[in-house]
């Protein structure tokens, strides 16, 4: 029941239209369970494996989307079935998430991954990259991969000012976007997490990824 609480508690704060991606890395099965039986059918995790894992453990109906730093060597696990790639931070890794789309004859839908923290940790495309990437993909350059919108982690801070400017940021890139690219639907703007998600649908996120305000707070010990 605290799951199916904790649940109705996020969602009753959402605005119409943002998709609530709970955020199940690192938790077992029995959670993620409980948080299907209330209704729920999108997850998120990081790991390829562990996220192969879980699909063939768990009910087929469930959205997976992949959120994490996603190695290239690890694309074919998941290329299969996942149903959102929010992570893409380089051409590289797009090349092969084309690959293994073709390889498993399906179109795999991705988020390109736009740097908008000041950590250097974070990774992501620049804004000045994105338009000629965009450009290959509108060319269909890749044509087992399509495009849904943009994707941000903001800076790992408590000046939620900085927070709001980066996320602000991302929906004003996306907006660019959309006007360069008319044939593209990039209606997605994956920004927020459970300390800042509302913060960040204020900004215009359509997509928002909530682990601990569902899940309780992340048991490291147990990460791969």
């Amino acid at each position: 029941m605290v799951i199916k609480d904790n649940l109705d508690q996020v969602k009753a704060t959402l605005k119409p239209g943002v998709t609530l991606v709970a955020v199940s890395k690192t938790k077992p099965n029995q959670l993620i369970e409980e948080a299907y039986a209330a209704g729920h059918r999108i997850f998120g995790e990081n790991k390829a494996l562990e996220m192969r894992d879980k699909a063939e453990a768990l009910p087929k109906d469930i959205e997976w989307h992949f959120i994490g730093s996603l190695q290239r060597n690890k694309v074919k696990y998941i290329a299969p079935f996942v149903a959102l790639i929010h992570s893409v931070d380089s051409q590289r890794l797009l090349e092969e998430i084309q690959k293994q789309a073709a390889k498993k004859d399906r179109v795999i839908p991705v988020l390109l991954q736009v740097k908008i923290a000041q950590e250097e940790s974070k990774s992501g495309f620049m804004e000045t990259e994105l338009e000629e990437l965009i450009q290959e993909l509108d060319a269909k350059k890749y044509p087992n991969v399509v495009l849904r919108g943009l994707m941000g982690m903001a800076t790992n801070t408590d000046d939620m000012d900085q927070v709001k400017r980066e996320f602000v940021g991302l929906k004003n890139t996306l907006d660019k976007v959309q006007a360069q690219f008319p044939n593209q639907d990039l209606s997605v703007c994956s920004m927020g997490m459970s300390g800042d998600y509302q913060l960040a649908q204020e900004a215009g996120s359509t997509m928002v990824r909530v682990g601990s305000a569902i899940f309780g707070q992340r048991n490291y010990a147990t990460t791969p």
